[in-house]
């Protein structure tokens, strides 16, 4: 794993040097058999979250964080994100609160650019929403209910 304060390490880490660099996911290449985690970025397997000092998620978070806030949305940097959350611990830091209260309104504006409904990150952005609103008592962030 990379060092705590190694943005670009942690980006490539998570999201994979291919969208890192693209800045989209292109069809995945099979040139050899196996999964190439270099290329396409680590699952954010238990094994690697539990290992992770309150620090490291904060950073973590931010880093990725900062790369939603000048890219897409996509489903690795969604569990990413989710694992992350989850592992945040409460009382959480006025840092962590800046963070997370970000991270929804990113995702909330995501979420109204999406031509539809049926789009497969509605779900996922619906989620990372409610999360930050529901379980780190951020209220004001909620969605209305209907």
């Amino acid at each position: 794993m990379p060092k705590s304060e190694d943005e670009e390490g942690w980006k490539k880490f998570c999201l994979g040097e291919r969208l890192c660099a693209e800045g989209a996911v292109g069809p995945a290449k099979n040139e050899s058999p196996g999964i190439d985690y270099i290329q396409i970025g680590f699952p954010p397997l238990l094994s690697i979250v539990s290992r992770m000092n309150q620090a490291t998620v904060t950073s973590v978070l931010e880093y990725l964080s900062n790369w939603f806030g000048e890219r897409d949305f996509t489903p690795e940097l969604g569990r990413w994100l989710y694992a992350l959350l989850a592992c945040l611990e409460k009382p959480l830091l006025p840092e962590a609160h800046s963070l997370i209260r970000q991270l929804a309104r990113r995702c909330s504006e995501v979420r109204l650019l999406v031509d539809s409904k049926d789009d497969e990150r509605v779900p996922a952005l619906n989620l990372l929403i409610c999360l930050v609103s529901r379980y780190f008592d951020q209220r004001d962030l909620a969605d209305e209910p209907s």
